[in-house]
């Protein structure tokens, strides 16, 4: 390694980024992770010119109560780039601020990404360019059930079979892994985002309240639950939202018995993929999975009670990764700075 490049490597913040529908989370080489922020962008238009107004927190708190002149976008769904020029303003502001809020041409990172391994290799381009045109000197991608294992500490790199489901927010990644590679994997497009919106349409439907998805989304995570409760109640949450009926706002009360109804077709979804990938599953890394178990990572797994529902539904043991949130991003960080994971990288 010549001199230069060494002063290029030591200069630059090689960095992982798990750009995920509802969280983008960046960890640096030899830092681990340094940012973890909503991937929401608040655009503002004057005169016809947009501009970015808040990226990340500042702009998530603006979802649903922004004037004409301003939107928050949210520019991945369902795991993909949606809105590939909002996605680049959007990477371009995380790298600047893990930089301390400097950007120089001497900076430029080299970036590793992780994709759903459903992704086309039309979305798989759109990340890669998003992330040149924000700055990266070179980019990787990884997919993201790998990353998800890696950070889980599951023994990828040996013949071993094991399951990880991970649950984000657009989709979620059933794979069996083994020997450093995936046995099979299937992603089915269903994630945080669709049991968020199965709750506004219950409300909806059963109460004539419309309310808005950072209400549903608060309800889900603080009241969520895969199974009725045993009293088939649980405890009573209240809701503010407009009434359909009188269009005034107005709040009615609900309980986790109502809920847990609201979430049972996406969960069934979630469940079904895992089914059709133990369906799928060459024999001998099936016995393995029988004592290794299946692995939940991913914001999704801190539904209280999926991993029972799966555990029910499967006869297998379920476990949930220890920091399911940041997990596919510590994976991608472990595979950007251990050699042993290098050849999970993709350059194509």
């Amino acid at each position: 390694m010549s001199i230069f490049s060494r002063l290029f490597k030591f200069t630059s913040q090689d960095m992982a980024i798990d750009l995920g529908t509802a969280n983008t989370v960046v960890y640096v080489r030899g830092r681990g992770i340094v940012l973890n922020e909503p991937s929401v962008v608040a655009v503002e238009t004057l005169n016809g010119v947009k501009r970015v107004k808040a990226v990340g927190v500042d702009a998530k708190l603006m979802m649903g109560k922004t004037p004409d002149s301003i939107e928050a976008i949210r520019p991945l769904r369902d795991g993909v780039i949606a809105d590939i020029d909002v996605a680049e303003q959007m990477i371009k502001h995380f790298i600047t601020k893990v930089h301390g809020g400097k950007h120089s041409p001497w900076r430029a990172p080299e970036i590793v990404i992780c994709v759903p391994s459903g992704s086309t290799s039309v979305e798989r381009r759109a990340i890669r360019d998003a992330a040149s045109n924000a700055g990266a000197r070179q980019v990787f991608l990884i997919e993201e059930p790998m990353a998800a294992a890696i950070g889980a500490d599951m023994p990828v790199t040996e013949p071993i079979g094991s399951m990880v489901v991970d649950i984000g927010g657009g989709t979620t990644e059933v794979a069996v892994l083994s020997l450093r590679g995936l046995a099979y994997t299937t992603s089915v497009r269903v994630g945080g985002d669709k049991m968020d919106e199965a709750i506004v349409s219950f409300v909806r439907r059963h109460h004539n309240l419309l309310i808005g998805e950072a209400t549903a989304e608060r309800i889900k995570k603080q009241y969520g639950i895969a199974q009725s409760p045993a009293d088939g109640v649980g405890e009573t949450i209240h809701i503010k939202g407009r009434d359909l009926v009188n269009g005034v706002p107005k709040e009615i009360s609900i309980n986790q018995g109502q809920i847990a109804d609201a979430l049972a077709e996406p969960i069934s979804t979630i469940v079904e993929g895992v089914r059709i990938a133990l369906e799928n599953t060459a024999p001998e890394l099936a016995a393995d999975i029988v004592d290794q178990g299946i692995v939940l990572t991913g914001g999704g797994a801190l539904l209280h009670g999926l991993d029972d529902e799966l555990r029910d539904e499967t006869g297998l043991p379920v476990t949930i990764a220890e920091d399911p949130l940041t997990c596919v991003a510590i994976g991608t960080g472990r595979a950007m700075e251990d050699p042993i994971f290098r050849g999970v990288l993709q350059t194509a």
